[in-house]
Formats: structure tokens, C-alpha cells, sequence
């Protein structure tokens, strides 16, 4: 089969949205599959491209067994709605008036979003190629633009959700990634015979449980020797609510105890900003690496972190690094609720209420003082992701997905 990925987000580029795409794409071609990425010059989070992509109006790549077609667009940082909107605008242009004729013939064109706007771009692409069109929603758009008080004007709230009633209307079937997102599309019409769950997980035989630590690595994170070390490892975004982390180091200050966050996002000024206010000397922060250290770096760590804010949508979100966590054969503590809790209660992890510094203070305290208690729950999360979240196995019934029928002309 002749499948075009369309998608804002792409490695070099590291995120959750990266990762799950990339692999996607290496697992269907090493399956047989002819596949093509269309996405535009690496940028995210910070808005500055690699001076390989400056002043390309287009590239050809090869990576993994599959093509990579790149087209121009705006480059902003992920902050300021007003400008990373024009960013979304231009590579839904640029995508069909750059990408329609390099990206050569589809059978099916998976877009995914967000960004939203990127819909756009493959609804016209498969309509121009006379390919099936599958919509993969991994955020709700814009609703969680509503419940973050990042938008706040009515009409233009209401305009944007028929935007993506008719979006999802428009495509041949849509992949969500997890079952409350399911429930929401179709409470709000769209039929439930195309709406299929097709969750996050991990590319487990990446991740070696029980592999030792790297005493280099533990130092750049910040650990001295007999600390427990606390790792986040991800998006520092509104949605997360990190700033309670500060609070949670402030109330370990006098533990053996050291939290590590490493990422990037909008977000973390404001929460650099809380951990400098709170004076935890306990609490680090760097810069996101490359997908390929993340074994590395989860190997250093003795617990992981998940983190969402309290807010009521969020019941409904699954953050994808928590499988890689499990994989690893970490101990997980999640600031959760809703199906993420669920799942990780269900892999034997500890899971504690959103925006509650005190309950996670004493979770860390907890398992920080057990190390047996530590491996225990790392051997019981490896069998559940490897039972139920190997990336591998997901991308092969989502490929099953991509031969349905065409319901739109």
C-alpha cells in the first residue's frame, strides 16, 4: 500500500508526537508498505532551524526505509497563539502547494493533528491524489484551548469545533488515542464505526530493564551519589503543571532525594521561575534530548514522573512517556486521573492527584526509601507494556485501519 503521513511534527525533532509518527512510518515500510512523510523544516520547540534547513524550500530525505518530503514553512516558537497559528497556516499551504506533486501517488493519506490545521492539508491532498483520508486526533482541538483559558472568545470557539466536527466528517475513518477521546467524538456526533482507538506505547526492545546507571549521566542531572534520582522527561507545557514539582523538591529538601527535569516547552520559564522562587536546591533543569538518549537517560533514574494538570478534560489524556517509563522497568509515580490512572494502576504503579505537591512529596519519600519496592514495580510495569503498549504491535493494527473502505468521493 501507497500511504502519505502528513505532519507538523517530525524528527530531528523530538516529542511525543515525533516519536509515535516515526516509528509508525519505519514499522509500515519495514513491513512492505511504500511510505512517504510530508512534513515541514524541523523547528519545534524553539522556533530555530538546523542551518542544514535554513532557506530550503523543500527536501528530500530518506530515512528508515521510507521517504521524508520537507516543505517551507513559518518557523516560530511554541509560545504566543497569534504566531504559532500563522506557523500551522503556512504549512497546511505549503504541504499541498509544495508537497502535493514530490510526494508522489497514495492509496490512503493519514494526517495527524495536532496541528489542527494540518487536516486541512491532507483533506485536500487525498483529495487531490483520490486516496482514502484517516484523521488521527492525539489532542482536542480546541477544546483544550477552553478548559486551559488559552482561548476564551465564544464565536471563535465555536467556529473552530465545527471546523473539527467537519474535518472528522470528511475522513474515511479517524484514530484517536485513547478511549475517552473516543467517547467525546462520538457524544458529539461522529458515527462510532469510524472512530477506532489506537493508543501510544513504547518500542520495548529499545529499553534494557535493569541495565546500570550511568554515574555520568546521573551527575549531569544533577544527583550526588545515594541520592534517589527523580526523573521528568518531556513537554514543559500548560497542560503539564510542573511548577508544583518546586513544591514537591522544597518538601524533600532534607531527603536523599533529587528531581530532574529535562525538556522543553512553553511552559518552562514560568516553571524555572517557581523552582528558583522555592529555593529547592534539589530540583534541576535542562534542555530535551534526542529521542535516542532517552534510554540512556531513563537508565539513570530510580523513579519516573507523569504529570497533567487538575482539569477535567484531562481525564480523558494518556501522556505517551509514561509507556516508555514502564518499558524501561522504572518505578512510575503518576499525577493523574481518568484512563492514564487507570492504565497505571492496572501496571502496578503509584498514582496520586493532580496539583498535590504534598501527596507526591510523600510518594517520592516513600519508594526513595525502598529500593525493593522500586524493582518490583519496574519488573510488573515491563510485562504489562510488553503485553498491552509494544509500539510495534499497535502499528500493525492500526495498519489494519488503512485498508477499510473509502466513504467520501
Amino acid at each position: 500500500m501507497r500511504v502519505l503521513l502528513v505532519t507538523h511534527y517530525f524528527p530531528p525533532e523530538t516529542g511525543a508526537p515525533q516519536a509515535r509518527l516515526s516509528s509508525l512510518a519505519a514499522i509500515w515500510a519495514a513491513d512492505g508498505d511504500d511510505v512517504t512523510v510530508l512534513t515541514g523544516m524541523p523547528n519545534h520547540p524553539t522556533g530555530v532551524k538546523p542551518p542544514a534547513y535554513r532557506r530550503a524550500i523543500r527536501r528530500r530525505e530518506r530515512r528508515d526505509g521510507y521517504r521524508v518530503v520537507r516543505t517551507w514553512l513559518y518557523a516560530t516558537p511554541n509560545e504566543g497563539v497569534a504566531r504559532k497559528t500563522l506557523g500551522h497556516l503556512s504549512f497546511l499551504a505549503s504541504a499541498v502547494l509544495l508537497g502535493a506533486r514530490p510526494s508522489g501517488p497514495a492509496d490512503v493519506v493519514v494526517v495527524s493533528s495536532p496541528t489542527f490545521f494540518s487536516i486541512g492539508a491532507g483533506w485536500a491532498l487525498a483529495r487531490l491524489k483520490r486516496a482514502r483520508l484517516v484523521v488521527e486526533v492525539r489532542d482536542l482541538w480546541p477544546a483544550i484551548f477552553s478548559e486551559l483559558g488559552v482561548l476564551t472568545n465564544g464565536p471563535l470557539l465555536r467556529a473552530l469545533e465545527r471546523l473539527e466536527l467537519a474535518a472528522y466528517r470528511a475522513a474515511d475513518d479517524v484514530v484517536v488515542v485513547s478511549d475517552g477521546f473516543r467517547a467525546n467524538l462520538i457524544a458529539r456526533g461522529v458515527p462510532a464505526g469510524k472512530v477506532h482507538t489506537i493508543r501510544n506505547g513504547a518500542n520495548v526492545s529499545q529499553f534494557t530493564p535493569g541495565r546500570g546507571a550511568s554515574p555520568a549521566v546521573r551527575g549531569r542531572l544533577g544527583a550526588a551519589p545515594g541520592d534517589c534520582l527523580v526523573l521528568y522527561a518531556g513537554t514543559h507545557g500548560i497542560a503539564q503543571g510542573l511548577s508544583g514539582l518546586a513544591d514537591a523538591g522544597a518538601a524533600l529538601a532534607a531527603d536523599p532525594v533529587h528531581i530532574a527535569l529535562v525538556g522543553d516547552g512553553a511552559d518552562k520559564a514560568r516553571v524555572a521561575r517557581r523552582v528558583a522562587e522555592s529555593r529547592a536546591g534539589n530540583v534541576s533543569m535542562l534542555p530535551g534530548v534526542p529521542h535516542e538518549e532517552v534510554p540512556d537517560l531513563l537508565a539513570a533514574a530510580d523513579i519516573c514522573l507523569v504529570c497533567l494538570r487538575d482539569v477535567p478534560l484531562f481525564a480523558t489524556f494518556i501522556p505517551s512517556k509514561m509507556f516508555e517509563y514502564l518499558a524501561a522497568g522504572k518505578a512510575v509515580i503518576g499525577a493523574v486521573t481518568g484512563e492514564a490512572a487507570a492504565i497505571l494502576t492496572e501496571a502496578g504503579a503509584r498514582v496520586v492527584p493532580p496539583g498535590d505537591p504534598a501527596a507526591l512529596a510523600a510518594a517520592i519519600r516513600e519508594l526513595a526509601a525502598s529500593p525493593a519496592t522500586r524493582r518490583k514495580m519496574g519488573e510488573r510495569g515491563r510485562r504489562y507494556v510488553e503485553a498491552y503498549f509494544d509500539r510495534a504491535a499497535l502499528a500493525r493494527q492500526y495498519r489494519k485501519l488503512l485498508e477499510g473502505p473509502r466513504r467520501h468521493g
